[in-house]
């Protein structure tokens, strides 16, 4: 879980909060729910968080470095409040410096102050002071805005304007939260460049005060609200408060920078080393072969190449000791391709010896070399060599043990890569390998789940950012984190490729050598995004944190990269976004308004659930059609949401068809389905930034 945040409660200035549940039945034991954080800290772990207490000794730059949110909920003197009872509430100038560093260093913190503040003999004023805060001594009071008719507990009213972060992107820290009740509330001051995100009511006396601000410090963040009890056990599931507690910590915390490979040092560089002379043999025999990967060049020059990639493997491949029957294989297939004369290569032998998909432990490298194109990169049968790292959490190892079973899946990692993967590729299957024949069936597929979290996240940003979409902040971490993006990415791919085989399928749900309208593929691709946004739901609510950000994901790639991504011609995951877009649209899920772009992310999950049933329905009745009957179904579904080209003869219906399947097919036109004009503009405008993931690596 090292993408997610590590939070820290002080419980060591007489707070009158504490996360251990044990410690407020000790210090209330009538009322516990009074002095107890232990269901927000509940709340907060299972979003993912690591929630922890500091109780006993000095906040120091020691304590705060080994956290990403520190936490400060109400210290007091004992003769106010019952209290942890450990340490003063008064902060030491030394301790206000650390906090002061800490924030201006990328730390967050969340302060959680109270009404008539200045009686409780902590200095919260002082330590406020840094980030040009402050707590009036006040006690709020709204009797026509209430909660319960309690004239002090009063209801506030949410802001409307989002926060602005650098690169243009602006967070939503309400995302999904309205309403929110500040049990005797004081008021609160706020900085130039401070965001209000709940003030009381034009009725309540002080008229529009602020409740709850966030300020950006250095680096850092700092969100104080004039009252603590909004987050206690018997107030979290009020109102929208449990929603909103995840977003302030979540907006607060620090997002640490990419661990990138678990092992470095010596090994790596010895291996870095043997890797960048073993693809400079290959690059050098890559102008030398023809497209079917026969050497067509000098084959004097292709031979010494070929001897120095057979050398390159040699060295290498006691590092590699797991790969010794594949790399022995592949060296071995190498010299039958020069003893053959260099003509069609076949490495059938050597591609039956590597088995990825025996191996899924986290961390574990490969040495991969074949003669391959690369999809949506180089279709050339050149030779490539491939420095791969698995990527297998034990998290994601037991959702496949226990449901979501696929044994032929394995996500990796970049260390390095020949000109075959400095393209857009982004996947190691084995069906791309030159072979004398296919074998009968294949056992593996790897999909480099870093270069599309990176993609994804440079995409994402930039269109963020044009369209003036806010962010809520767990999308907003989503996008700043590649660890958390890449962990994000296996856990969707994962779902999404075993979907392919599951449920109602008229069809190979892999179509292998079928011809037949684009728009089916785009379906399909579809339907089992779809598929992975239900389960993410269902895993959000099983407590799987990573399950949340998957639902964006899908989300932000299918709105927002898959329909500028590549050429027009038959772009069937552009034409899935566009579906996406447009039957999210009709549903007012989706508005583009005063261009601006808006989300109403509290609908999103059901208006994917009611497309994805159009779909599913679409596939059920397909059983009982003809192919033909079955297009053109599918071609009416499509075409519901996405207006078709004027010139479409599909769209004209059957009677409009030629007879024959394979000119119905030729019917078909190489851009069935344009981009609407909102898509056109997004293009225009992102063309330079899509074009900049090729080749990107994390």
């Amino acid at each position: 879980m090292k993408a997610f945040p590590s939070v820290l409660f002080d419980e060591a200035h007489s707070e009158a909060w504490t996360i251990r549940r044990e410690v407020a039945e000790a210090i209330n034991p009538a009322h516990p729910d009074d002095n107890s954080y232990a269901e927000a800290a509940g709340t907060l772990r299972r979003l993912g968080h690591t929630v922890r207490a500091h109780t006993e000794g000095p906040v120091t730059p020691a304590v705060l470095d080994g956290c990403d949110v520190f936490v400060l909920a109400h210290p007091s003197d004992a003769r106010w409040e019952r209290t942890t009872g450990a340490g003063s509430p008064v902060f030491t100038d030394g301790e206000i410096d650390a906090v002061e560093a800490y924030v201006a260093g990328g730390g967050g913190l969340i302060v959680l102050a109270e009404h008539e503040q200045d009686k409780y003999g902590s200095n919260l004023a002082a330590l406020l002071a840094r980030f040009g805060v402050t707590v009036e001594h006040a006690t709020v009071q709204d009797p026509g805005n209430c909660h319960n008719t309690v004239a002090t507990w009063v209801l506030g009213v949410p802001s409307a304007q989002a926060v602005s972060e650098p690169g243009g992107v602006a967070q939503d820290l309400l995302a999904e939260v309205r309403r929110a009740c500040f049990y005797r509330a004081g008021t609160l001051g706020v900085p130039a460049g401070g965001s209000v995100l709940f003030a009381a009511s034009a009725s309540a006396d002080p008229a529009g005060a602020p409740l709850a601000v966030a300020v950006r410090h250095g680096r850092g963040r700092v969100v104080v609200l004039a009252d603590s009890d909004l987050f206690g056990d018997d107030s979290i599931r009020d109102y929208d408060h449990e929603k909103l507690w995840g977003n302030l910590v979540t907006w607060a915390a620090r997002v640490p920078e990419a661990s990138g490979a678990a092992a470095r040092g010596a090994r790596h560089e010895e291996v870095a080393a043997g890797f960048a002379e073993l693809a400079a043999a290959v690059e050098r025999l890559r102008p030398l072969q023809a497209k079917d990967g026969s050497v067509t060049g000098d084959h004097d020059e292709a031979v010494a190449c070929i001897s120095e990639i057979v050398d390159g493997v040699a060295r290498l491949a006691p590092h590699f000791p797991h790969d010794g029957e594949y790399l022995d294989a592949v060296m071995k297939d190498f010299r039958a391709w020069v003893a053959a004369g260099l003509g069609v290569p076949d490495f059938l032998d050597s591609l039956n010896a590597f088995h990825p998909d025996t191996q899924r432990t986290d961390g574990l490298e490969h040495l991969v070399v074949f003669p391959m194109y690369t999809q949506n990169g180089n279709p050339n049968r050149n030779v490539e060599a491939v420095w791969i790292r698995v990527v297998w959490p034990e998290w994601l190892a037991a959702l496949e043990r226990n449901g979501y079973d696929n044994p032929m899946f394995v996500p990796i990692a970049f260390e390095g890569f020949t000109s075959g993967y400095d393209t857009n590729s982004a996947v190691l299957f084995p069906e791309t390998v030159a072979v004398r024949q296919t074998p009968p069936r294949f056992t593996w597929g790897g999909i480099f789940c870093d270069r599309e979290a990176a993609r994804f996240r440079r995409v994402s940003e930039a269109a963020a950012a044009t369209l003036k979409l806010e962010l809520p902040p767990d999308a907003a971490r989503l996008l700043a984190s590649q660890d958390l993006a890449q962990d994000t990415f296996v856990l969707w791919d994962l779902v999404h490729d075993r979907t392919h085989s599951h449920g109602d399928l008229p069809f190979d749900p892999f179509m292998i050598k079928q011809r037949m309208p684009y728009w089916l593929y785009s379906l399909e691709e579809l339907r089992c995004d779809l598929t992975a946004y239900g389960e993410a739901v269902k895993l959000e609510a099983a407590g799987v944190p990573h399950a949340r950000y998957v639902q964006y994901a899908i989300l932000f790639d299918r709105l927002f990269r898959f329909p500028i991504t590549g050429e027009r011609v038959r772009n069937y995951d552009g034409l899935g976004g566009q579906l996406l877009f447009a039957y999210l649209h009709r549903q007012g899920v989706v508005r583009w308004t005063d261009n601006r772009l808006s989300i109403d992310w509290s609908r999103v999950a059901d208006g994917v659930a009611d497309l994805r049933a159009e779909v599913e329905k679409l596939y059920r009745d397909g059983i009982d059609r003809s192919k033909r009957a079955h297009w053109l179904a599918a071609h009416r579904l499509v075409a519901a949401y996405v207006e078709p080209d004027p010139a479409s003869v599909w769209q004209r219906g059957a009677e409009a068809l030629p007879a024959e399947q394979k000119a119905a097919v030729d019917a078909v036109l190489p851009d069935e389905f344009p981009l609407s004009m909102f898509y056109e503009a997004l293009r225009r405008k992102l063309t330079d930034v899509v074009e900049s993931t090729r080749g990107i690596r994390a």
